[in-house]
């Protein structure tokens, strides 16, 4: 019996955007579960949906970009805490701005077809304004789970590497005047 990979693929990429679907929150979000929390759950998505060729027009795109435009911090920067794995979670609190936090919302409005928005400009001066002397971001706050009410993580590698991608990102997409891409830089 011959297996017809690329249906089969092709019926599994389906089922995950399914999933995806059903499991987005009523405000736009996604849970993360390994970093701190629907701000990363929601650019994870972003980038899946996009990577998987889903219309940016999509109201579960539209929705969560949104949602993240939304919950933008007046200093241009996004932030999440550990209020967001409550048992009773109601939606989410603010919370100061991280670096990592702000890239993560940024690739994901970038995954959206959003790069020209004004959010956009606003967080990339965010981590612009934020970067040290070294180049890099000092981030005391946690933004990674270990077990979600019991311990968080700081890893001290996603003020580095996530803010990098970002502003990687951005200048790539000013450069090709294009409003994203599919996977990459």
């Amino acid at each position: 019996m011959q297996i017809d990979e690329s249906a089969a693929k092709t019926a599994a990429v389906r089922r995950g955007i399914d999933y995806l679907r059903h499991t987005q929150t009523a405000e736009g979000s996604w849970y993360g579960r390994w970093g701190m929390n629907y701000i990363y759950g929601t650019w994870s998505v972003l980038c899946a949906l996009n990577a998987a060729g889903v219309d940016h027009a999509s109201p579960e795109i539209r929705r969560a970009a949104l949602w993240l435009i939304t919950i933008q911090n007046a200093d241009g920067g996004w932030g999440e805490d550990a209020a967001s794995y409550k048992l009773d979670y109601r939606g989410y609190e603010a919370a100061p701005s991280t670096a990592s936090q702000t890239a993560w919302a940024l690739l994901g409005l970038m995954a959206a077809g959003e790069a020209g928005h004004p959010a956009i400009k606003r967080g990339i001066d965010y981590l612009l304004r934020t970067q040290g002397e070294d180049g890099f971001w000092t981030e005391p706050r946690y933004t990674a789970t270990g077990f979600p009410r019991v311990f968080y993580l700081r890893y001290h590698g996603y003020s580095k590497f996530f803010p990098l991608w970002a502003l990687a990102r951005y200048r790539n997409l000013e450069k090709a005047n294009a409003r994203s891409l599919s996977y990459g830089m």
